[in-house]
């Protein structure tokens, strides 16, 4: 199932996408989820995906995203691995949806794309053990966790370089009944193929990656996990389309802009 958050005549709404339509959604189905798929109830309104436009298909308090978490990704930043997930934070405020402009800040130097997997959560979560992950957990989407480099040496924190508006593309939609566990993902740079692996080849997986965080913080719901991106990482410049494309998921797809 395909949970959708667009906006149509004014007024943003959850809906449901199957074909080429979107059934409406009387209020969240983060308000009403209960594990298992239970959460959602239809409002009679029906529209054709050309009708309105596509947002992020949730609004996350917070993005918990997730460094070096492929072996080759940290090989070829030249950094070892972390002996526990190495977690950051990407601000609400950094979050765009499918089809909106990735913009360059002005003083940036080198601005990456970086395809991931990310975990919607459904529910408040503290404290859940690995086993009951899955009761926690609406569906699944595509991020690009775009990231200035320099900025990102220089600081030697990531607050400033994974922080910048519209770093942290989010879409289409959250799929709810998806494996997590083998997906193929792969980062297209205008068409041509950067970034190719599956998500079996994660250093923490989604169910150790829920529990650890949710040990750490409470996640609420709509955040979103960020998983970690494979090796194949680069840069973007103005006027390029990057494209993350996930198994059994969707396309995420936004263009890059120089800032003014």
């Amino acid at each position: 199932m395909c949970i959708v958050r667009f906006s149509v005549q004014g007024k943003v709404k959850y809906g449901i996408f199957e074909g080429d339509a979107i059934r409406g959604l009387r209020g969240s189905p983060f308000a009403r989820f209960k594990g298992s798929g239970s959460f959602h109830t239809l409002d009679g309104s029906t529209y054709k995906l050309a009708e309105v436009r596509l947002l992020a298909p949730c609004a996350p308090s917070k993005i918990v995203a997730l460094g070096l978490n492929y072996r080759l990704h940290a090989e070829e930043a030249k950094m070892s691995l972390p002996s526990v997930p190495l977690i950051f934070l990407k601000p609400s405020t950094s979050v765009i949806g499918p089809d909106d402009k990735i913009v360059l800040p002005r003083d940036s130097t080198r601005v990456d794309y970086e395809g991931e997997l990310g975990i919607v959560m459904g529910r408040k979560t503290k404290d859940v053990p690995q086993d009951r992950v899955k009761d926690y957990i609406l569906g699944y989407t595509c991020v690009n966790d775009v990231s200035e480099r320099h900025v990102q040496k220089m600081d030697g924190q990531w607050t400033r370089a994974k922080g910048y508006d519209t770093f942290a593309p989010i879409g289409p939609w959250i799929e709810t009944e998806v494996n997590p566990n083998d997906l193929k993902l792969e980062t297209y740079l205008n068409g041509e193929l950067r970034q190719s692996a599956r998500t079996s080849e994660l250093i923490f997986g989604v169910a150790e990656l829920v529990s650890f965080i949710s040990g750490v913080m409470t996640l609420l719901p709509g955040d979103v996990i960020a998983t970690g991106t494979p090796s194949g990482i680069g840069r973007m410049s103005p006027g390029d389309m990057v494209e993350v494309v996930i198994e059994g998921i969707g396309t995420l797809r936004n263009s890059v802009v120089a800032q003014g």
